[in-house]
C-alpha cells in the first residue's frame, strides 16, 4: 500500500543545540531529548534540555523522553526543560494522562506502546482515547532492566499495521529505523510520523549524510 501523505520525522538521541540545527535543517518535524532512563543511548541533563528546547522554533515538535512514572514528577520535570510535548516511555502508576493535560495545557502527551504481542494492539487502543499520539517502539518493560527504546532493533510490523488501524490519534513509528528500510516500513504500516535515533549516526554522533538518504527514503516511499 503506498502512502497517502509524506510522515513527519523525529529525530531522537538530539544531544546539543548543534544537532537539532542540523536535524531541523535536513527537515525533522520533531526532536527528542532523552532524560534518564535505565538502559539505552542519547540519554543528556535536564538542564541540557531546557538548554536546546529554547533553541527550537515553536514550530518543531521538541520531546521530553522521560522514564518517570508519577505524573507530579513528570508535571515538575516538563516545566523545568519547557518542551512542548512529553514523551511517556513507560506506564503511569501514580496519576493519569488526563491529570497531565489538566496541568500543561498545550502541552502534547504522546504515549510509548513497546510492540512485543499481540496484547500491545489492545494496550495501544486503551491508551488512545486519553492522549495526543501513540508511539510504537521496540523495547520491554518487563526485562530486569527495563529496555524503554533506543534499541536499534524492529518490531512485528504487522501488528503495528493493527494498531494504526484502530486508533484514532497520529501514530508514530519507531524502533531499528534506517535509510534502507524506512520506506517498507512506510509502506506496511502507514504511519502519522517516523521516529529515528541510531539510524541516522555514526559513531552517536548525527550524521548528516545518512540524514539526507533517510529524508530522501521516506520522499520516495511517499
Amino acid at each position: 500500500m503506498k502512502a497517502t501523505h509524506t510522515p513527519r520525522v523525529k529525530i531522537c538521541c538530539i544531544g546539543s543545540v548543534e544537532e537539532a540545527a542540523l536535524a531541523i535543517q535536513c527537515g525533522a518535524s520533531a526532536l527528542g531529548l532523552v532524560s534518564h532512563m535505565p538502559s539505552g543511548p542519547g540519554v543528556i541533563s535536564d538542564e541540557r534540555i531546557a538548554e536546546i528546547a529554547a533553541t527550537v522554533p515553536p514550530a518543531i515538535g521538541t520531546f521530553l523522553l522521560t522514564s518517570r512514572q508519577c505524573v507530579p514528577e513528570i508535571i515538575a520535570q516538563q516545566r523545568y526543560c519547557r518542551t512542548n510535548c512529553i514523551q511517556l516511555c513507560d506506564h503511569l502508576t501514580s496519576g493519569t494522562h488526563r491529570d497531565l493535560k489538566s496541568a500543561l495545557p498545550g502541552i502534547s502527551i504522546i504515549q510509548v506502546i513497546h510492540v512485543t504481542s499481540p496484547d500491545s494492539v489492545e494496550e495501544a487502543a486503551a491508551v488512545a482515547p486519553h492522549v495526543d499520539a501513540i508511539l510504537l517502539d521496540s523495547g520491554n518493560q518487563k526485562l530486569a532492566v527495563k529496555e524503554l527504546g533506543g534499541t536499534g532493533r524492529t518490531h512485528n510490523w504487522a501488528l503495528s499495521r493493527m494498531i494504526r488501524e484502530r486508533v484514532a490519534v497520529p501514530l508514530f513509528l519507531a524502533g531499528g529505523l534506517a535509510p534502507e528500510n524506512v520506506g517498507q516500513a512506510i509502506k506496511e504500516v502507514g504511519p502519522f510520523g517516523l521516529d529515528v535515533c541510531s539510524g541516522v549516526r555514526t559513531n552517536g554522533k548525527l550524521d548528516e549524510a545518512k540524514l539526507k538518504r533517510f529524508f530522501s527514503a521516506v520522499r520516495n516511499a511517499a
